[in-house]
């Protein structure tokens, strides 16, 4: 007979925000209320029973009119991004249900945008915890009273400034496609996204999150809770860890199924899955934080899903975090085995034969970073778990020459191995390495437009660009061989090595040097005097002193000129337009 686990509850949301302080209140709130005996410290998650809810809501739960069968909550609270994203199982995301923590002060930030696209991509349910209500203007805590009574309760000015806040963000989340509204105005909670204004601090609307997440779970997840209580278990590794006196464990989050010390577990790799024993299934002593380091465990003989547990066995030293887990019997090992590699590969980065190399911590973060590239239509050539090597700079730099935009290695929340260091000071490819998702991504699009940028301007100074000097009166230094003479930069930029023609089209020769103030020179900006020596040339014949002179652009260089166009002043488009109209009298099609 199936029974009904408790829904798995991520906490989301931007750094600072208030994520731990929303579930330290949850759980601190639970103890508060005497029931410090029923609230369970997990690894890595926090258990509330029903019964602990039911205590903290009042009768604001009894206002839902439902029959409660859930269990109670399994939040997960190792709060932050890179756990989020590594969690992930066979068709979607671990978390049943979700709570995207926004500080109503600050708004919508990247991560917060980050968490609800991958919410969204999973189709994960999710409500929105207003946060930090207590800093604004006026905001008065009322003891006792709900958090709509403590609204109501407020100066009218902070109760505007309350609304005004509510609808801005109600428009934000507009835009990233959602409608939402405050939790009591909702009509229909499977088109709108429900907004619980809290405080963590004072705990104003903590009950009322609690009450609006629980009541979602029961009503929409209930079918997709059931699971066999004596079953092959599942799970998902959250992370792996050195503990003294265990040497290397994993922490798992148990979702469906029972555990017992000395199962075999099935756990997926990069290779082949890795197949150990349970020595030891470890779970922290009442009420221990599970990320302070002290956290003292007791060894446990079984668990069931839905749980938070620390797994102690040989063979873990190569485990990733966010590859599957599944316990088997000698009969069903080699099934379980097809099946976690399956699960491995559904999430595992397709690559292309050309395009850039990625890196991410976990499984799940890779298969986020992907999914998003692939949306920009951008190739990925290489995609891994782990710190960004000398082998993955190597591989980039070895396609700059045949597309330097590919040549390039983006890392989510990784760092560059010490041995890499000195090869990435040194390198031609491009590191780029953000611990969020979106960042990473705008960076590297922000780097192509750069390089595309830096490399066109690179080929334009290649090409003979627009200019346009005068010959000065009464500066003639030599009259032939080469001619020298003082010239007014009147437009464009004048470079050593252009050709210049005269006004009727006549080209008299190259610009051999530019010296300004005794001192040999490259180019002089418009509004330079400058002195220039042209060979063949002699002053009174082909020139004279007055004359207007052009650069002669080459017809090639005249179409890669048009094609850059965007990088040349008005005055030089102003000029090649002149350039054209005297080359064309001589040549009706020049440069078309």
């Amino acid at each position: 007979m199936p029974a009904i686990r408790s829904p798995i509850c991520t906490v989301e949301g931007h750094v600072d925000h208030g994520k731990t302080s929303i579930l330290d209140r949850i759980r601190g709130t639970s103890v508060v209320t005497g029931e410090a005996g029923k609230i369970t410290q997990a690894i890595g998650a926090s258990i509330i029973p029903l019964s602990t809810i039911q205590k903290i809501c009042g009768p604001l739960l009894q206002t839902l009119k439902m029959k409660f069968t859930i269990p109670g909550l399994l939040f997960i609270d190792t709060p932050g991004h890179a756990a989020f994203t590594a969690l992930r199982k066979r068709g979607g995301n671990l978390a049943d249900i979700a709570i995207v923590v926004i500080d109503i002060n600050e708004g919508i930030m990247p991560q917060t945008e980050e968490a609800i696209e991958i919410l969204k991509t999973y189709k994960t349910p999710f409500i929105i915890a207003a946060n930090k209500i207590d800093l604004i203007s006026g905001f008065k805590h009322q003891e006792g009273k709900q958090i709509l009574q403590t609204i109501q309760a407020q100066e009218p000015n902070t109760q505007t400034q309350i609304e005004t806040k509510l609808y801005e963000l109600v428009g934000k989340i507009n835009e990233l496609g959602f409608e939402s509204e405050r939790f009591d105005r909702v009509k229909d909670y499977t088109k709108q996204i429900a907004i619980v204004p809290t405080s963590a601090v004072t705990g104003d609307g903590i009950p009322e999150l609690l009450m609006v997440i629980t009541g979602l779970a029961q009503k929409y997840l209930e079918a997709g809770l059931k699971y066999n209580a004596a079953g092959q278990a599942k799970g998902i590794i959250l992370e792996v860890k050195e503990e003294k006196g265990l040497g290397t464990t994993v922490d798992v989050i148990l979702y469906d199924g029972n555990l017992k010390k000395n199962d075999t577990i099935v756990i997926g790799s990069l290779t082949k899955p890795i197949i150990t024993k349970v020595r030891a299934l470890l779970e922290p002593a009442p009420l221990a934080e599970i990320r302070e380091k002290k956290t003292k465990f007791k060894p446990v003989q079984s668990v069931t899903a839905a749980i938070g547990v620390k797994i102690a066995a040989p063979e873990l030293e190569n485990v990733v975090a966010g590859m599957p887990l599944l316990s088997a019997t000698s009969e069903t090992i080699e099934q379980a085995k097809a099946e976690v590699q399956k699960e491995v590969e559904e999430v595992l980065i397709k690559t292309d034969k050309s395009g850039i190399i990625v890196k991410a911590d976990t499984l799940g973060s890779l298969e986020a970073v992907d999914k998003l590239l692939k949306e920009k239509k951008i190739t990925i050539r290489k995609a891994s778990i782990g710190n960004i090597t000398k082998k993955d700079i190597s591989e980039a730099e070895s396609i700059y020459e045949q597309d330097p935009f590919k040549s390039i290695v983006l890392g989510f929340n990784v760092h560059i191995s010490p041995d890499a260091l000195e090869t990435a000071k040194i390198t031609k490819a491009k590191i780029l390495t953000n611990p969020v998702i979106y960042k990473l991504i705008e960076d590297f699009e922000k780097w192509q437009e750069q390089e595309k940028k830096r490399q066109e301007s690179a080929q334009l100074d290649l090409l003979v660009r627009p200019c346009k000097f005068q010959f000065m009166k009464g500066y003639v230094f030599r009259q032939s061989n080469p001619a020298v003479f003082g010239v007014d930069v009147l437009a464009g930029t004048l470079k050593a090595g252009i050709p210049v023609m005269k006004l009727d089209g006549k080209e008299i020769g190259k610009i051999k040097s530019i010296q300004s103030e005794q001192e040999t020179i490259e180019k002089a900006p418009a509004g330079k005097q400058v002195a220039v020596a042209i060979p063949g040339v002699t002053i009174g014949r082909q020139i004279n002193e007055g004359d207007t002179l052009l650069s002669s652009v080459p017809e090639e260089d005249f179409r890669k000129l048009k094609e850059l166009k965007k990088y040349l002043s008005k005055q030089e488009i102003e000029i090649l337009k002149e350039i054209a109209q005297i080359k064309r009298k001589q040549n009706p099609v020049w440069g078309i």
